[in-house]
């Protein structure tokens, strides 16, 4: 005679421990192999949306496996964008806080994070992946790895790659795209994160974002169409860029790890008669260098890193075109020694 099924009782289970077979996802990104898994497709559904279809990028030495926990959470109604994302640490955990039905833990040493995520922050597609699935993703990978974690852009070709480091507004997201539109890789757009060691560089090649007057230089009609039909999203800072998914389109994501060859400061200053490419002195060079990085000069790997490009940086002083700039990056990359 069949045993009748008992119903859990939220009083037995109030942290939701015995839920049933979760969705899963392995997927080798920033050097190492993520094993998500999920109590809801829509999450895995995220998951696939950050990272699906891109480069299995891996780094010298033994491969370290992660684990990423996603759990739903219920979600009441709300109006406009979520809150402000909160950071904070504590017993060698780092955590990400939205609200109260959002949140990010990460444990480096264990080498696991968990994500809550909400029925409503997923109406928000750009932030709950921007800044709670992509920062622990990130996050996990860099502390534990004792990566570099830069913010700026990394192109490459043949396995050499540039670091594109400057303001907001510079103009890096539109030589990247430039870059790409010339044969170059995109190793990331946004945050970068490299052994310090072997200046090996890993990304996320997912995205490039632009502001709508950046598409003013795409000569080509099929390119420049396809950036306007791409999702707008706005930054928390106010400002809206087009967000142009590199893998479904013919640009190319680099697909091995690049040696970091040089750093790039991208400007908003123009140079006399056509752009410009502006060696620094390497004293000018590794303060510039502290002062543009301030999070990462504070990390593990630092001074190696900083020391293996003593000498290699330089400031980018824009032309009329875009094409200029690229034109500058392929001559320096063909004659670094």
């Amino acid at each position: 005679m069949a045993q009748p099924r008992m119903r859990s009782h939220p009083a037995a289970d109030p942290f939701g421990e015995s839920a049933g077979p979760r969705a899963l996802r392995t997927l080798i990104l920033l050097g190492g192999e993520f094993r998500f898994t999920a109590d809801d497709r829509r999450l895995v559904d995220l998951v696939d949306a950050a990272f699906a279809g891109l480069p299995p990028l891996r780094l010298p030495g033994s491969l370290m496996r992660f684990d990423v926990q996603l759990r739903l959470q219920p979600g009441a109604a709300s109006r406009g964008e979520p809150p402000v994302a909160r950071y904070s640490s504590g017993a060698g955990l780092l955590c990400g806080t939205v609200d109260a039905g959002n949140i990010a833990v990460v444990d480096p040493v264990g080498r696991r994070a968990f994500l809550a995520i909400s029925e409503t922050m997923l109406r928000s597609v750009y932030h709950a992946r921007y800044e709670l699935l992509e920062f622990a993703t990130m996050m996990l990978a860099a502390r534990a790895q004792a990566l570099v974690p830069l913010h700026g852009a990394c192109v490459a070709r043949n396995g050499r790659g540039l670091l594109l480091l400057g303001a907001s507004g510079a103009g890096k997201s539109t030589l990247c795209l430039h870059s790409l539109l010339e044969g170059f890789e995109l190793v990331s757009e946004d945050s970068v994160f490299v052994q310090p060691a072997t200046r090996r560089a890993v990304g996320l090649a997912n995205f490039v974002h632009l502001r709508p007057p950046a598409l003013r230089f795409l000569g080509a009609p099929a390119m420049a169409s396809a950036m306007r039909e791409s999702p707008v999203i706005r930054r928390r800072s106010g400002v809206r860029k087009f967000e142009f998914d590199v893998r479904v389109s013919p640009l190319r994501a680099a697909s091995r790890a690049p040696f970091i060859e040089a750093v790039v400061f991208v400007t908003a200053r123009r140079g006399r008669k056509r752009a410009e490419l502006v060696p620094l002195d390497a004293r000018a060079f590794a303060t510039r260098l502290a002062r543009d990085q301030r999070y990462a000069a504070g990390q593990p790997g630092w001074r190696v890193f900083a020391a293996g490009l003593r000498g290699r940086g330089f400031e980018l002083r824009r032309g009329a075109h875009p094409g200029e700039s690229v034109q500058l990056l392929r001559t320096l990359l063909d004659g670094v020694p």
